[in-house]
Order: structure tokens, then C-alpha cells, then sequence
């Protein structure tokens, strides 16, 4: 059996690094713009990206399983699947006028919040609080 472990390595990020990313992030969603299909309908627009996402994520899944089930290690496609699935990811925040590093930033204070000391099975039964994107700042 192929393994899927990996090394895990206690994160020391700042929350100042991963703001310092951001230049990358915005240059990466440009690219990202430049080299898609530019469309005349909205209802087109989000559709293709909302169903290329769901798409490349079960490309990821598919390789996974693969390797894992069937001893054909597909490392690689999954790799290639994860990077697919952050442009469609990209575009969709392209779409909606969001910027990813405003994104990751939200998710990072999210699991700070919720993980101070790291993951636990007590707070991960939190009850299910959202953030509210469309609240003003």
C-alpha cells in the first residue's frame, strides 16, 4: 500500500506572513483572470467556474482513492488537481469582486478563534457559526 503520510510541521506562522503573501495571491488571481474564457453571461460565468471546481475536487478525490484503494500512487495528478482547483477557486472570487488574501485572512482569524491550541474534537463541535461575508466591516 502506497502511504499518504506526510510530515506535519507545527505551523509558526504569523498572521503578519500569511498578509505578507498577499502581492503573490493578487498576481496569481490576475493571472488567473488573463487566461480565462471571458464570457457575456453572468449566469454562464459563475456556472462554469462553480461546476469546474466541483469538478477538480473530485478529480482530487478520484486520485486519492486511486492511490490509496487500487496501490497506483497518483501523487502527482493529485497535485496537478489541488493547483486546477485554486484557479476555479480564483475565478469564482474574480467573479465576485474578492480578493483570496482577504479570504484566507478571514479563514485564518476564523481558526485561530476556534483552534487556539491547536485542532480538538470539543471545539470542533462548535455549532456550526458562519461568517457573514455580506456583513459590513
Amino acid at each position: 500500500m502506497i502511504s499518504l503520510h506526510y510530515s506535519h510541521k507545527s505551523s509558526q506562522d504569523s498572521h503578519y506572513g500569511l498578509v505578507n503573501k498577499a502581492n503573490n495571491l493578487k498576481k496569481y488571481q490576475e493571472l488567473c483572470r488573463k487566461t480565462a474564457k471571458k464570457f457575456d453571461d453572468a449566469d454562464k460565468e459563475i456556472l462554469t467556474w462553480g461546476l469546474g471546481i466541483a469538478g477538480e475536487a473530485g478529480d482530487v478525490a478520484g486520485c486519492i482513492k486511486k492511490t490509496v484503494s487500487h496501490n497506483n500512487d497518483q501523487r502527482d495528478g493529485i497535485k496537478e488537481n489541488i493547483g486546477d482547483t485554486l484557479w476555479y477557486a480564483a475565478m469564482i472570487c474574480n467573479f465576485f469582486g474578492w480578493e483570496l488574501d482577504e479570504i484566507l485572512n478571514e479563514n485564518f482569524k476564523k481558526l485561530q478563534a476556534r483552534y487556539p491550541e491547536g485542532f480538538s474534537e470539543a471545539a470542533a463541535k462548535r455549532g456550526g457559526k458562519r461568517i457573514d461575508w455580506n456583513e459590513k466591516k
